[in-house]
C-alpha cells in the first residue's frame, strides 16, 4: 500500500532583526519563567503537565522543559536556551537557571550595542572573555574541605539544610570514590542506606533461588565464586566446581549465562537441600561488559573463563573461583559484601582513571565512572520520601541535582556562591575589546537576579570576596558562611550560555513551519 504524503511543508520565512527580534522575545519569556527559581529566595513554580495536573518545581531544566511557545520563530529561541540548561545539567548535574540568566544577559548585552560592530568581532571577544573568566575561576577555587559538603548539597537542594546533610553525610560515607544514587523511600522518610560492598544491576533469576522469604531475596553467606563470559551449555561442564563445593559444604554465586537445562538442574538441587547456589548475570552490557565482568573478578580473586577464546571448563583448576564474605541479590540488584580488598584493585582503579579522563563520549564516561565505584566497593543510596506524590516529584529533583552538584565540587573545588565569583571576575578582569566588554557585564546577572529575587537592592561596595547574604541582608565571607557554588557547574553553564548565544546572533534568516489553526 502507498501513501501519499505531501513531499513539502508550507515554511515561513522571517530576516534580519525580525527574525532575530522574535527568537529574542522568546529566549527572554523563558528566563522570566527560569529565573524567578534562582537564589536561596527563589519561587517555586507551578506548571501543568501533559495530563493536565499540576507539578511544582525549583529545577530550572524542568521549568524550562514545561514551556512551548505558540509563536514558533519564539519558540526557537526558547528551544535554544533549552538546549543550553540541557546540556547544562548533563555535564555538571547543576547550574541550569544559572545558564539561562546568564544567556539572556548576554543577548541583552549584544542587542544594547549601537555600533556596526561586526558579529565576528563580538564573538571572538566573547570567547576570549570566556577563556580569561575560567583562568580566573580556576585561580579563586579552593577544595572542599569538612563541612563545606553539607553547604554545598544544601545550597543545590535549594538552600534545604537538612537535605544537603542527608546528601553529604552519603558522601562521606562512601568517600570520593563511591557512588551516590537516588530511590524513591518506601516511607514518607529521607535518609541513606549505605551499601558495603559492591552493587550490580543483575536481579534474581528464579523465586526457587530465595532463602529469605520475608525479604524475598537469596542469600549466600560465604560463597566461592565462579565467573564465565560464554555460555555454560550443560552441567557437566561444571561437575567438578559443584562436588568440591558440596563436599566442602559451602554454597556457590555462579556469574554466567547458563542454558535451560543448567538453570533447572541446579533449581532442582537448590530445592532438594543438596547444594547452596545462586545464579546472575555477568555485569555490564555491551561494550563494557568484558571490562566489567574483569573488574569483578579482581574484586572477588576470581579467573574469569571464556570458552569462546580457548578456556575449557571441564577442565578449570578450583583456584579460579573467587570468594565473598556475602551475596544477597534480590529482584533488582546483587550486592557482594567483601571480606579484604585483594591484591591489583588499586592498580585497576587507576588504569579504569586513565581511561575516565581521555574518553570524550558521555554514555562511556559515566560507564567508566561505575566502574571506578564498583571497584571502590562502596555506594550510598538516599531514599527519597516525602507526604504527597507532588512533593516527592520536586524533592526528587533537588536531591538529584544536589547529588551531581556535590559530586562537582569534590572534583573540581569551589568558588563563593550566590553570583559572586563571576561578579568578582567581570570586576577584576580588563576588558580589551567589544566582546569581553559584553561577556564581563553580562556575567553580574546572577548576582543581580539572586538580589532580586529575595527583593534586596545592593547599594555599598563589597570586599573581596563578600556578597551578600539574601536570607538576612547582611554582608559576609561567602565561604566562611557557606554560600559557595562548585567552580565546574559555574564554568558549564557559562559556557552553555555563551555556546547558545553564539548561535543566535549569528542567525539572519529563521525558516519556521506554519501553523494551521485547528478551529478555522
Amino acid at each position: 500500500m502507498e501513501y501519499n504524503l505531501p513531499s513539502e511543508i508550507v515554511k515561513d520565512l522571517n530576516f534580519g532583526d525580525q527574525a532575530k527580534s522574535k527568537i529574542i522575545a522568546g529566549v527572554r519569556k523563558l528566563a522570566q519563567a527560569v529565573r524567578s527559581t534562582l537564589g536561596a529566595s527563589g519561587k517555586c513554580v507551578v506548571y501543568e503537565d501533559g495530563r493536565g495536573k499540576p507539578v511544582i518545581t525549583k529545577d530550572g531544566v524542568t521549568v524550562a522543559e514545561s514551556v512551548v511557545l505558540y509563536d514558533p520563530v519564539e519558540n526557537m529561541g526558547a528551544t535554544l536556551i533549552k538546549e543550553a540548561a540541557r546540556n547544562t545539567v548533563k555535564e555538571a548535574g547543576d547550574g541550569t537557571t544559572t545558564a539561562t540568566v546568564l544567556a539572556e544577559a548576554l543577548i541583552n548585552e549584544v542587542n544594547a550595542i549601537k555600533n556596526q560592530e561586526t558579529i565576528r568581532n563580538i564573538k571572538s571577544g566573547i570567547a576570549s572573555g570566556l577563556e580569561k573568566v575560567n583562568d580566573y575561576l580556576d585561580l579563586v577555587k579552593i577544595d572542599v574541605k569538612n563541612d563545606m559538603l553539607d553547604n554545598v548539597a544544601g545550597i543545590s537542594c535549594n538552600n534545604d539544610a537538612n537535605l544537603g546533610a542527608i546528601i553529604a553525610d552519603a558522601y562521606k560515607k562512601v568517600g570520593n570514590d563511591g557512588v551516590v544514587l537516588m530511590e524513591e523511600s518506601e516511607t514518607n522518610d529521607t535518609y541513606v542506606e549505605l551499601v558495603d560492598g559492591v552493587q550490580l544491576e543483575c536481579g534474581i533469576k528464579s523465586p526457587h533461588f530465595i532463602t529469605d522469604t520475608e525479604k524475598q531475596r537469596a542469600v549466600l553467606e560465604n560463597p566461592l565464586i565462579l565467573i564465565v563470559s560464554s555460555e555454560i551449555p550443560n552441567v557437566r561442564k561444571i561437575q567438578n566446581v559443584l562436588e568440591f563445593v558440596i563436599k566442602n559444604n559451602r554454597s556457590l554465586l555462579i556469574v554466567a549465562p547458563v542454558a535451560q537445562q543448567v538453570k533447572s538442574a541446579l533449581l532442582m538441587n537448590k530445592v532438594k537441600g543438596n547444594i547452596k547456589v545462586n545464579i546472575i548475570d555477568p555485569p555490564g552490557f555491551g561494550p563494557t561488559k568484558q571490562d566489567t565482568t574483569k573488574d569483578l573478578a579482581i574484586l572477588t580473586g576470581a579467573t574469569v573463563i571464556n570458552e569462546e577464546l580457548g578456556d575449557d571448563l571441564d577442565a578449570i583448576s578450583l583456584d579460579v573461583l573467587g570468594e565473598a564474605e556475602k551475596v544477597v541479590t534480590d529482584d533488582k540488584n546483587t550486592v557482594i559484601t567483601l571480606e579484604e580488598v585483594v591484591e591489583g584493585v588499586s592498580e585497576r582503579i587507576k588504569e579504569v582513571r586513565k581511561l575516565h579522563k581521555k574518553e570524550k563520549n558521555g554514555f562511556l564516561k559515566k560507564k567508566l565512572e561505575q566502574r571506578i565505584a564498583m571497584l571502590s566497593g562502596s555506594v550510598g543510596i538516599i531514599k527519597v520520601g516525602a507526604d504527597s506524590k507532588v512533593e516527592l516529584k520536586e524533592k526528587k529533583d533537588r536531591v538529584e541535582d544536589a547529588i551531581y552538584a556535590t559530586k562537582a565540587a569534590l572534583k573540581e573545588g569551589i568558588v563563593p556562591g550566590g553570583g559572586i565569583a563571576l561578579l568578582n571576575a567581570s570586576e577584576r578582569i580588563p576588558s580589551e575589546n567589544i566582546g569581553e566588554t559584553i561577556l564581563l557585564n553580562a556575567i553580574k546577572a546572577p548576582y543581580q537576579t539572586i538580589l532580586s529575587n529575595a527583593g534586596i537592592e545592593q547599594v555599598q561596595e563589597l570586599a573581596g570576596g563578600n556578597g551578600i547574604n539574601v536570607v538576612t541582608g547582611e554582608e559576609v565571607d561567602m565561604i566562611k558562611a557557606g554560600i559557595i557554588d562548585p567552580v565546574l557547574v559555574t564554568k558549564t553553564a557559562l559556557k552553555n550560555a555563551v555556546s547558545v548565544v553564539n548561535t543566535i546572533i549569528s542567525a539572519d534568516c529563521v525558516i519556521s513551519n506554519i501553523r494551521v489553526d485547528a478551529g478555522s
